[in-house]
């Protein structure tokens, strides 16, 4: 692929957007930490200087990809809560319930989680503050889009909902690297079994964890 310079408003936003496109693309067939700008160039079909005219650095055209994730996710969240969760059962069995969903969907996000494990110690780290700022507002109203939707099934959860789904973000972000490690970690398993009780399944881990954190959360009784 390779680009006219853009001349229009509408000719830059199709080259921001290709640019946000071929990096998704790209996580689907590696992890965030081997993503690099001048892989990303080569595939967009831009200088890097050019890349760098529409995101300030390698961070920026990720945490951009953290929003429209997050709101992908959101999307198909609301359906698997409606259709996963009894509103007739007691609170402690709702919450069973939407422990199971929420840690099924995102650990079927295997690319949100990752961007989430590497948002505050590497994402966040080499951008403007107006590119964190932008960032944070649309991350805050996915956390209160997120926590309205909870609400919905787990009212219990009251004001403790928004903290709730920020630590489950968090939690996904944190875990994902134990279930996904690299060859040379699988091959220390294989040559010692014993080991192998670090390897984390993502969904299991997610669901104990969030459950653990969700009936903290929600009253009881």
């Amino acid at each position: 692929m390779t680009f006219q310079r853009a001349r229009s408003e509408e000719q830059r936003e199709i080259r921001r957007r290709a640019i946000l496109d071929t990096a998704a693309a790209m996580l689907e067939e590696m992890p965030v930490a081997d993503l690099t700008l001048n892989e990303l160039s080569r595939r967009v079909g831009l200088a890097k200087s050019n890349v760098l005219r529409y995101f300030d650095s390698r961070e920026g055209v990720l945490l951009e990809l953290v929003n429209s994730a997050l709101q992908d996710w959101l999307a198909q969240l609301a359906d698997d809560l409606a259709t996963g969760i009894d509103a007739h059962l007691p609170a402690a069995g709702r919450a069973e319930q939407l422990s199971a969903v929420l840690a099924r969907s995102l650990a079927g996000r295997q690319v949100l989680c990752d961007l989430l494990g590497a948002q505050g110690g590497v994402l966040e780290r080499n951008v403007t503050t107006e590119v964190v700022r932008r960032h944070k507002r649309a991350v805050l109203a996915r956390l209160g889009a997120t926590a309205d939707l909870l609400r919905r099934y787990v009212p219990e959860l009251g004001a403790a909902a928004e903290t709730f789904c920020f630590q489950a973000m968090v939690l996904a972000g944190a875990l994902t690297p134990y279930s996904s490690p690299p060859p040379g970690v699988r091959a220390a398993y294989e040559a010692e079994p014993a080991l192998a009780v670090l390897h984390l399944e993502l969904e299991d881990s997610l669901r104990l964890a969030i459950r653990t954190m969700l009936l903290g959360a929600v009253p009881r009784g």
